[in-house]
């Protein structure tokens, strides 16, 4: 049995780790749309990750 929602929460947490690392990012490179571009991408792969993680963890 599959928990409900929990790909979404993992989504979630990687969008806002993408913001968080895409407004640092931004600063850093000094050019916000590509820091929040590169960070959206890590937050999107690390929700992947817990994801698969949590899915392999339950069977």
């Amino acid at each position: 049995m599959r928990k409900r929602g929990t790909s979404d929460n993992a989504m979630a947490y990687g969008l806002t780790i993408g913001v968080a690392l895409g407004t640092a990012f931004g600063f850093m490179f000094n050019n916000f749309a590509l820091g929040v571009a590169i960070g959206i991408a890590l937050g999107a792969g690390i929700g992947a990750s817990v994801v698969r993680i949590e899915v392999g963890g339950m069977m």
